[in-house]
């Protein structure tokens, strides 16, 4: 019983950590990344759709994405979408591709970034310390209904701060490597 919630309890960590990780790809850095464009929605034929469904994006420089739609009725759409997103970037459209150059961050901008990495770690972190409590709650509803002795509270107890020791210390270096490639020149 007390397997089953611990491992719920990694598994709901696990995927604070992912969804943090997911978040951090979609952040500028100094270099072009098609995951820059991973929440971009596209509205064609009435219906919103992920960019990466209708178009394939690609790296053809260092500070270039390149955009190729599959259905070239999509082109003015997805040109729609992107000035319409907070990417300040200025699509260039040549018929048959659109290509954003990406322009260099200023120190300013590297710093803001910087600061929203934090915000995002943090929240992460927070999604972890409520998956620690809310087993934590069970583990004591648990013991107070006599399910479990003392000792097995107090060892799950501690396995449990292991867990998230773990995660925290996993979402602090995911932190701290987006955060030093931002801060990249």
């Amino acid at each position: 019983m007390i397997r089953e919630l611990l491992q719920d309890a990694e598994s709901r960590m696990r995927g604070a950590v992912g969804a943090l990780e997911a978040d951090l790809h979609s952040f500028r850095t100094g270099r072009a990344s098609p995951h820059l464009l991973d929440r971009l929605e596209v509205e064609l034929y009435g219906v919103q759709m992920p960019l990466n469904q209708v178009a394939s994006i690609s790296v053809p420089e260092p500070q270039q994405l390149a955009i190729r739609p599959y259905d070239q009725n999509a082109l003015s759409a997805i040109e729609k979408a992107i000035l319409k997103s907070d990417l300040g970037i200025m699509p260039n459209n040549d018929g048959k591709i659109i290509r954003l150059n990406l322009p260099r961050l200023t120190e300013e901008r590297r710093r803001d970034l910087s600061r929203q990495v934090g915000r995002r770690v943090e929240e992460a972190k927070v999604a972890v310390r409520n998956v620690r409590r809310d087993t934590l709650n069970d583990l004591r509803e648990m013991k107070e209904e006599k399910m479990i002795s003392e000792d097995q509270f107090f060892t799950a107890q501690d396995d449990l701060q292991e867990l998230t020791n773990k995660y925290t210390d996993k979402i602090d270096e995911l932190g701290r490597q987006k955060e030093a490639e931002i801060m990249e020149v």
